[in-house]
């Protein structure tokens, strides 16, 4: 007897989203600042999920923002809106009506913070204790072993249309990353063949990542959420050597590795 197919399964899938960080909420001032980000290309983003950050937007209310309209900006630039992030109590029904969610993990974040900074203030509003004596000092315990660092290694090329997520590690590749592929990870990226395609280190906001590779052809490379583009390809200078991508400030530096 053939066994009967479940009608759903659920698993646990990681979703890599790109952040944008609202600074206003004129729909034709955005419009303006996203072609020139994109340079007019069409496919500068590929039907990528987005999370609209609105904590720069201070004082903003319900009457400010037109949901709709910043939905569809940025469907128009193939960027499918799923959340907000940083979103005041008071925005909440509007933005859950649009069909958005309410992304609550840097709220929750600060909400910690604000539990440090009471506990803080309890403490150095306390009145000081009387000093107690002083014991021996115990003997210094031995240093722990520094737990090892989690990498994910990829032994297959990268096809157009695939995405890897080393998330929580360091992604190494020993074959070929192909147009079209995606490789990202929260550490540093290897890649012991051509890279191309996207590749983006840093994705969790680790600004010490890197991004190494044997041959770079990548159109798209970022470290921490800054990205570089290469629509005619790498600059001569680096082209067919081996190359190491660093974030420099608010700068994506790619520069040759010599030879020992």
């Amino acid at each position: 007897m053939q066994k009967a197919r479940k009608p759903i399964e659920i698993k646990i899938s990681t979703v890599v989203a790109i952040s944008a960080i609202l600074h206003e909420t004129d729909p034709a001032a955005l419009e303006k600042a996203l072609k020139d980000m994109t340079g007019g290309v069409s496919d500068f983003f590929e039907d990528e999920f987005a999370v609209l950050d609105i904590g720069a937007l201070e004082g903003a209310t319900a009457a400010d923002i037109d949901w709709q309209a910043l939905v569809g900006l940025f469907k128009a630039f193939r960027l499918n809106t799923v959340a907000v992030r940083n979103a005041p109590e008071d925005l909440h029904a509007g933005i859950v009506a649009h069909g958005l969610a309410i992304d609550s993990s840097a709220v929750a974040g600060a909400g910690a913070a604000n539990v440090r900074a009471q506990e803080t203030a309890v403490q150095k509003a306390a009145p000081p204790a009387k000093p107690a004596p002083q014991p021996e000092p115990p003997a210094a315990p031995a240093p722990a072993a520094a737990p090892a660092a989690r990498t994910m290694i990829v032994d297959t090329p990268v096809r157009a249309g695939q995405r890897i997520y080393a998330r929580g590690a360091d992604l190494v590749v020993m074959a070929a990353v192909n147009n079209g592929a995606e490789i990202i990870a929260d550490g540093s990226i290897h890649v012991y063949a051509p890279l191309r395609g996207r590749a983006l280190a840093g994705a969790s906001g680790n600004t010490e990542a890197r991004i190494f590779a044997a041959s770079l052809e990548a159109e798209l490379v970022s470290i921490a959420g800054v990205y570089r583009t290469f629509e005619n390809g790498p600059p001569a200078e680096i082209a067919g050597k081996q190359v190491q991508v660093r974030l420099n400030g608010e700068r994506i530096d790619v520069l040759a590795m010599q030879a020992a």
